[in-house]
């Protein structure tokens, strides 16, 4: 089984912030020394960075949930918690990362040391001497720690190439990757030998380099899933330029020119813009029979099909003829190619543009089987959370907080009742209502 892998889905949690503490000054000679109660300390944030040493993301099939440690509790004297360490999770270079659940591109991960920010730490909680007031100068109230964001994200490697060998199983791609670099693939005389990317650091004759990458062979119908397409198809995005290379011999029964058109098309089904990076037509095996008069019909059907003479050449990965004028050519495009960018970035405008844009509300109200009252949503379990019941006061802020946000209101003009049950997470109220 291939040890190669380029796709994970893991889960990520942010550290949730320190609770802050209600705490009172009680020295022997400080008069009314008042509240004294520090706030928590941020928790860690969940990055990701990029580590050249990696090639796939093998790390993540065993280890699926990162999470970061949660902030330190505020103490006494007014001291703050301190803040949690980040959590540094590497990545190799090549990684594009999505929200699993919205499949939001977060970032897209090429350089060495390249860092994101997929899950951002709760900040602290409130201590006690935050909420001291003229009318208030000893209140118990603290908050809880902020919880730390928490989502699965999907990684997704496509690997680093400035060139990219294209075209149907057993033409000899693999071949002429071992020879004109030092990389290693398996080959053999049968589809399917390449089943993961190889690449290869490549030297012209004149001393220039170029990173070279053999990818899964191609048949028709890869654009929808059939066989190893979609894998080489998501390799091949950030490749700069396409070496396609034709079987000249016609030794699979094939005819060289569908070939061509086949694959072609197959690039054009998945994504228009594979079709923008220049290619270089390799005919390979011309050391093979027949090799000749398949090359001058393919040039006839080219001829044919565009209106205009192919720029061809003529190689042997077996005898390396060829490969010299190939390698230089390829060295010459990949120095007057662009990068092309896999994500269409949002276009930045100077002027602001301000609408109505409709947000999730603060509460929903529904009913559950045994009839008590149910709250969710993200802003009223936040409140939730972030408020420390142990206190009176920090509960009965938390009541007029709900009365503020119309919960109150809402639940009366729903049906509830004095007596109620109402459930807010796994915590039970009973509802009452106050004019």
């Amino acid at each position: 089984m291939s040890m190669f892998l380029d796709q994970a889905t893991v889960s990520v949690k942010a550290g949730d912030g320190g609770n802050g503490m209600v705490a009172f000054r009680r020295e022997k000679y400080v008069d009314k020394g008042g509240p004294a109660g520090g706030d928590g300390g941020r928790g860690g944030n969940v990055i990701f960075v990029v580590d050249e040493g990696l090639r796939t993301l093998l790390d993540f099939r065993y280890n699926r949930h990162f999470k970061a440690p949660r902030g330190q509790n505020g103490m006494p004297k007014g001291m703050h918690g301190k803040g949690a360490q980040d959590l540094f999770v590497k990545v190799p270079p090549g990684t594009t990362v999505k929200d699993a659940e919205s499949g939001r591109i977060l970032g897209d991960l090429t350089e060495h040391g390249e860092e994101l920010v997929v899950a951002k730490g709760g900040r602290g909680g409130r201590g006690n001497v935050r909420f001291a007031t003229p009318r208030n100068p000893a209140p118990e109230i603290a908050e809880n720690g902020e919880p730390g964001e928490e989502l699965d994200v999907m990684l997704e490697l496509k690997v680093l190439a400035d060139v990219g060998l294209v075209g149907f199983p057993s033409v000899g791609k693999s071949t002429l990757l071992s020879v004109v670099s030092a990389a290693k693939p398996k080959i053999g005389d049968y589809p399917f030998t390449t089943l993961v990317p190889n690449l290869g650091m490549v030297e012209t004759a004149d001393g220039r380099s170029f990173v070279l990458a053999d990818m899964p062979g191609l048949i028709e119908g890869a654009s929808q899933g059939v066989g190893l397409g979609i894998e080489f198809l998501r390799h091949i995005e950030r490749t700069r330029v396409l070496l396609h290379v034709i079987d000249m011999s016609a030794m699979e029964g094939r005819d060289p020119f569908e070939d061509y058109l086949t694959i072609n098309n197959e690039m054009e089904a998945y994504d228009l813009k594979l079709l923008e990076r220049p290619q270089l037509i390799v005919a390979n095996k011309m050391d093979m029979p027949d090799s000749k008069e398949n090359l001058e019909q393919f040039i006839e059907e080219y001829k044919e099909t565009y209106g205009e003479e192919p720029q061809i050449f003529e190689v042997s990965a077996l005898t390396k003829d060829g490969l010299t004028a190939l390698l230089t050519a390829t060295a010459d495009l990949v120095e007057t190619t662009p990068e092309f960018p896999l994500y269409e970035e949002e276009p930045q405008e100077d002027s602001v543009l301000y609408k109505f844009e409709s947000s999730k509300p603060d509460f929903v109200i529904t009913k559950d089987s045994e009839g008590a009252w149910m709250l969710t949503g993200e802003t009223i379990e936040k409140l939730f959370k972030m408020t420390n019941f142990d206190h009176d006061e920090s509960a009965m802020r938390f009541a007029r907080q709900l009365r503020t946000m119309g919960v109150d209101q809402a639940l009366r003009d729903r049906g509830a009742e004095d007596g109620d049950v109402v459930r807010l997470a796994d915590f039970d109220f009973e509802f009452e209502f106050v004019d």
